[in-house]
């Protein structure tokens, strides 16, 4: 054999190529037989009856594919699945454990190496050699096959013929939460002229070329205003920055001359655009950092605007009464508002992330949408497809049954959101008598109108960073109060917990990156950056407090605390912003301060924080991650990730006992909140105010005004003596089906 390693990039490499799952599973048996020399290569993958199809061959009968089925543990490939154990025998024939199958024609056949493909701990299929001659396969040859294994179960995984779905129907793509929600629909593709394509030619007319240049300034420029305002209320004074940062770069004198610099030398208009688009994108693809990575986006995303309004590019216009899924690499905000709002009901992007503009955008106003699904080969204009948002999945060209499903899912959430808006001004008051304080989550301005039609109490967590994340540079004191008196405006009367700025780790900011982390989550971040930037601290804790004079409902919330010293520090900078604004003529008071519990440490030093904060709340996302250390956007571990885990669950437990014998009061953010079972259990634990999203806020209070608090109780104490998370779900879950709570999991 060649190089290992050559062999394996190259099969891996043209494999990845391949338009459909079966095309790349056909690759796969062709690659191994031509790089091995070997007579058959055969691919088994398990059904949902864990019995073994023969999914793909090189050497065996054409008419056995796909139509052979190996009861569980039958044969030589049943004993690679149970032993999940590599089988290399000289002469498989005569194994005790050999099952002849006439179909496949093997009788001729002798050699046999068979190796198990595991995928999250379960062997999802079995990968065999066999050749004519009576031979075992040397230990390279061997180990080539285990090693490609590995690498084929990462790909075989998650592709819909593991679950028995043969392509051309229910074809399911995984990529990257982008927007919760389901959207159905059907497709139009975003992709217009694409500047990167167009070449360099001579400009015949070089003062009407820069003359054109001006005037498609001014034309985009239009645009955009149109755009902004199509889209109305509908969209956040945050994210507006998207359709300002496209407006800064129309005025930017280095943008605009680098283009007249080359028309001038005697590039056409679009060539000597495309060299000023990629010059000023690449600036941003040259750092390591995600999230400023992404902001490349914007730049090809206004080129690309620029050249299709130069080609004179119309809006295509959207046949009535249907709903439509935008698709495509990077779709654009200029995407977006060309399609009426009632109309548009997913989006898909190729790249990208969680962090870019336009998850941002699709957040804000409500549209699922799922990010960095790799190219989607075969789409077509108006071909039905499914957005689930909730599970970073996309379903092209869904099945009767499939389609059937997901819209009675989608019908069934409409028509509980109805019936639960008549409970917006009910309070959340137990059957027995016991109220629970809820709160929204925020960070854009878009959430404000959700949170207080969905009957919020107040905003337990209003996240700083989003604001500081769509601008440009640091936000100015005086921006900053524009944007933090709108909610407590809003929230008058009501408490309104808003944290200081919490970047680092996954969340960076395009203009100041934290890069050269080894392990970001345990790195320069929350509290710790901050800090650290004092200057910046304060200029936010003075526009804080600025904004909320004479309205007295501000909280300040610390993140990511994990000693005392970061909270005596934050002190001496919390007094002295107020001696600050005193002494300059502000009436100021002081807000109360809390910090949030997310790192493990900072459980064991609650009692030492009495008579130093005001209260506390846990955020169940990040302690539940620390404390079972695991990430749970891995998908290589996060099917292990629950925070009803019994750990998590002890641990909330000795936090809200820490805190009552010091007096503390305790609420919780985070996926918590608007986890049925979980809210069943915090309520048994003693937690009596939840934030968490609008959307869900209506559920959670149906659960609380249905579910007796000792019968919470009573499920607590049981469940803090199971062992695994799945028996504490399924005894909460049952009790839930009795009250006729089902709903809530749909």
């Amino acid at each position: 054999m060649k190089s290992v390693v050559h062999e394996l990039a190259r099969i891996v490499q043209t494999v990845a190529t391949a338009d459909t799952p079966i095309d790349q599973v056909n690759l796969i048996v062709e690659s191994i037989s031509q790089t091995m020399a070997v007579d058959v290569c055969s691919l088994y993958l398990a059904n949902d009856q864990r019995e073994m199809l023969l999914l793909a061959s090189h050497g065996l009968a054409a008419k056995a594919v796909r139509n052979v089925k190996l009861p569980p543990g039958t044969g030589l490939v049943g004993l690679v699945a149970t032993s999940r154990h590599p089988v290399n025998l000289a002469d498989g024939t005569v194994h005790p454990s050999y099952c002849y199958v006439a179909e496949t024609r093997e009788e001729q056949f002798h050699s046999f190496c068979g190796v198990p493909i595991v995928h999250a701990g379960k062997v999802i299929g079995v990968l065999v050699v066999q050749g004519r001659e009576i031979r075992e396969l040397s230990e390279e040859e061997q180990g080539f096959l285990v090693t490609l294994a590995a690498h084929l179960a990462l790909l075989l995984g998650t592709s819909p013929l593991a679950q028995g779905d043969m392509i051309g129907l229910n074809e399911r793509v995984s990529g990257v939460k982008g927007a919760p929600g389901i959207g159905i629909g059907h497709i139009k593709i975003s992709d217009h002229g694409e500047l990167y394509s167009v070449l360099d030619a001579p400009c015949e007319d070089i003062p009407g070329a820069v003359e054109d240049w001006q005037k498609l300034l001014a034309v985009v420029r239009a645009q955009i205003d149109h755009e902004q305002t199509s889209l109305g209320k509908e969209i956040s004074g945050s994210v507006a920055g998207i359709f300002s940062a496209y407006n800064m770069l129309l005025e930017d004198p280095a943008f605009c001359s680098y283009v007249e610099k080359g028309i001038r030398g005697g590039n056409w208009l679009p060539g000597s655009l495309r060299k000023a688009v990629q010059h000023f994108a690449e600036l941003f693809l040259e750092m390591d950092d995600p999230y400023l990575k992404a902001r490349h986006e914007d730049i090809h995303h206004l080129g690309n605007k620029l050249f299709n309004a130069w080609r004179g590019i119309k809006p295509v216009a959207i046949p009535p009464d249907t709903n439509i899924v935008l698709v495509g690499f990077q779709v654009s905000v200029s995407d977006i508002a060309l399609i009426p709002s009632d109309k548009l009901v997913g989006l898909v992007c190729f790249d990208g992330s969680g962090l870019s503009h336009t998850a941002v955008l699709a957040n804000a106003l409500g549209i699922p949408a799922v990010m960095g699904t790799g190219r989607l080969r075969r789409l077509v204009d108006d071909a039905q497809i499914i957005v689930d948002g909730n599970n970073g999945q996309v379903l092209l060209n869904p099945g009767d049954a499939v389609l059937a499903e997901y819209q009675r899912l989608v019908n069934d959430r409409r028509a509980l959101m109805k019936q639960l808006e008549k409970m917006r001004d009910l309070p959340a008051v137990s059957p027995d008598g016991i109220a629970v304080t809820l709160y929204t989550n925020t960070g854009l301005l878009a959430d404000i109108s959700p949170g207080l039609l969905s009957g919020a109490q107040g905003v337990g967590l209003y996240r700083t960073e989003i604001p500081f994340m769509v601008h440009d540079s640091f936000p100015s004191e005086e921006e900053q109060i524009g944007v933090y008196r709108q909610v407590l405006e809003a929230y008058k009367g009501k408490p309104v917990h808003m944290r200081t700025l919490d970047v680092g780790g996954d969340k960076q900011l395009p203009y100041f990156p934290v890069d050269n982390e080894k392990n970001p989550a345990l790195g320069w971040r929350g509290v710790r950056f901050t800090l650290d930037n004092s200057q910046l601290l304060m200029t936010q804790v003075r526009a804080m407090m600025r904004a909320a004079e004479g309205m007295d409902n501000l909280r300040i919330l610390l993140p990511m605390v994990s000693s005392t010293s970061e909270l005596d520090d934050f002190s001496e900078i919390f007094l002295d912003a107020i001696e600050q604004l005193t002494a300059e003529g502000y009436a100021v008071t002081r807000p109360d301060l809390g910090v949030m519990v997310e790192v493990p440490a900072a459980i064991s030093q609650i009692p030492f924080w009495a008579g130093k904060i005001d209260f506390i709340s846990i955020g169940s996302n990040d302690l539940s991650q620390y404390l079972l250390a695991l990430d749970r956007d891995n998908p290589r571990v996060s099917a292990r990730y629950d925070h009803v885990h019994p750990a998590v669950l002890l641990e909330i437990q000795r936090i809200l006992k820490l805190a009552k014998d010091a007096g503390i009061p305790v609420s919780l953010c985070g996926e918590m909140a608007s986890d049925p079972v979980a809210v069943v259990l915090l309520l048994g634990l003693g937690m009596r105010t939840l934030s968490m999203s609008a959307a869900k806020l209506p559920q959670m209070k149906w659960l609380i005004r249905t579910l007796p608090i000792a019968t919470a109780e009573r499920l607590a104490h049981d469940s803090l003596i199971c062992h695994y998370p799945a028996d504490i779900r399924k005894l909460v879950r049952l009790e839930l089906d009795n009250l006729g709570l089902d709903e809530l999991f749909k």
